[in-house]
């Protein structure tokens, strides 16, 4: 069994904890990663990278469906579906190989085991009941993630009821499916799947889908869902399931009625739970809140020489988040000048559903009841030279600013591509921009960036192309 000082551990591998152990290793620390499964975590191998090449593929069988309008024409349309998740898997590997060899570059000790707190400064590494190593150091962050959270009565089996685990790698296309869940996961694989051929319905417990949206894009992406021939049911509770042989029967109660829809597979996406079972919390100062390790704005928990980042924490839980955390974490531990604490209100959002959905700041109705007299822009697609010649003319942008300052309060899109456009906004809210310099920046004409311009001359009277 080994035993190792180091200056930093690292308890996780994912996009919070190995991005952590990149950014010691240059400072000249000596680092250890421990991680039980995968490198890349739950993102990489399990969540934002093969989602992405699963959608990617539903995106080219859409547009082999659309060929028409460009002027193509084929006959005998179809895909290998085993293929399909193949590949998608392959991308995951290809990746996790990449964290691999990175880590292995910037001199990183990685532990494969289950890394648990052993009093300070301590940590034992352990794998299926064996001791592995037993390290040292005076800063232990941990970045364990979380995992999908389990409702009574609709238990992931593996079989019929899946988790986004299961539904990454189905042994076969379900002719119908229920998805429970209209957040980001939820809305993807519904969106996934229905672009594959599936008949899926949606159903989201609050009164609109993707509620963590502003109001005005939820209501787009459902019309927009309808009309690709999804079925979406809001405001309705799942009072259980009833398995069958080979199908899964949702019972539903919403607007005061009781349904009952039957469907070959059901996914439940209803939220995370931070895994922090196996970590040696109990005894420390480390406070868990609902699951979710409490930390103040440096990533310290109430356990001196302790930290914790990524979905292991609190909100927004995102692959972008975690890593930025990560930086900042090592960085106070290095003691570097300047550094201010991650503000989560300049995280973009994005989910890559048809249409893709992105977001930054605040909602038009947080923005009011947080105090602000507010201007609103808007924009639609159809006004739009690019989206228009691409075939894809369905999208808006949404612009929020303070009345008073010109403050850019928030920002919310939906439409082609605007995963890559957020970026835009998030940089103009980072570096305080108001509306005047957004109004006099060069945007190029005709990509659909160009709505982006459009939608802040909007909110002040001078918007040109509606």
């Amino acid at each position: 069994m080994a035993d190792q000082s180091f200056d930093l551990i690292v308890v996780g591998g994912g996009p919070g904890g190995y991005v952590a152990a990149l950014s010691a290793a240059p400072r000249k620390m000596k680092v250890a990663l421990v991680e039980r499964e995968h490198l890349g975590g739950i993102c990489l191998n399990w969540g934002c990278i093969p989602t992405k090449a699963l959608l990617r593929s539903s995106e080219i069988n859409h547009l082999l469906h659309t060929l028409d309008q460009y002027g193509f024409a084929a006959d005998n349309i179809r895909f290998d579906f085993q293929k399909v998740v193949k590949r998608s898997r392959q991308v995951a590997g290809q990746l996790s190989a990449g964290v691999k060899g990175l880590l292995r570059k910037h001199k990183v000790t990685v532990f494969d085991g289950q890394g648990a707190l052993a009093g300070k400064g301590r940590l034992k590494v352990t794998k299926d009941g064996a001791a592995v190593a037993d390290l040292a150091a005076p800063h232990i962050i941990l970045a364990t993630g979380a995992r999908a959270r389990v409702l009574p009565g609709i238990e992931p089996d593996g079989r019929l009821i899946w988790t986004y685990r299961e539904a990454l790698v189905p042994p076969a296309m379900p002719k119908k499916l229920i998805v429970i869940g209209s957040g980001a996961i939820g809305s993807e694989f519904a969106s996934f799947f229905l672009n594959m051929g599936a008949e899926v319905t949606l159903i989201e417990v609050m009164d609109r889908i993707l509620p963590v949206e502003d109001a005005e894009i939820s209501a787009f992406v459902l019309k927009s869902f309808q009309k690709q021939g999804m079925k979406v049911i809001t405001g309705a509770k799942v009072q259980g399931v009833r398995k069958g042989a080979d199908d899964v029967t949702a019972i539903i109660e919403a607007g005061g009625k009781v349904t009952e829809i039957k469907a070959d597979r059901l996914i439940s996406a209803v939220g995370i739970v931070g895994n922090v079972e196996g970590l040696g919390l109990e005894g420390t100062g480390v406070k868990v809140d609902r699951t979710h390790v409490v930390i103040d704005e440096w990533s310290r928990t109430g356990e001196p020489g302790v930290y914790a980042i990524g979905d292991l924490t609190g909100p927004p839980w995102l692959a972008h988040k975690a890593s930025h955390e990560g930086v900042i974490c090592v960085e106070k531990i290095a003691g570097l000048p300047h550094l201010h604490p991650l503000d989560t209100g300049n995280i973009p959002g994005c989910t890559y559903c048809r249409p893709q959905v992105a977001s930054v700041g605040l909602t038009e109705a947080a923005a009011k009841a947080a105090g602000h007299e507010v201007r609103v822009g808007r924009f639609p697609f159809i006004g739009n030279g690019k989206a228009i010649a691409m075939g894809e003319p369905e999208g808006m942008i949404k612009t929020i600013f303070d009345a008073k300052t010109g403050e850019l309060l928030g920002a919310h899109m939906a439409g082609p591509e605007v995963t890559e456009m957020i970026q835009g906004y998030t940089i103009a809210r980072t570096l305080e921009t108001t509306e005047a310099e957004l109004m006099h920046t060069v945007f190029p004409h005709p990509p659909v960036s160009e709505a982006m311009h459009e939608s802040v001359l909007d909110a002040y009277g001078q918007v040109i192309h509606i």
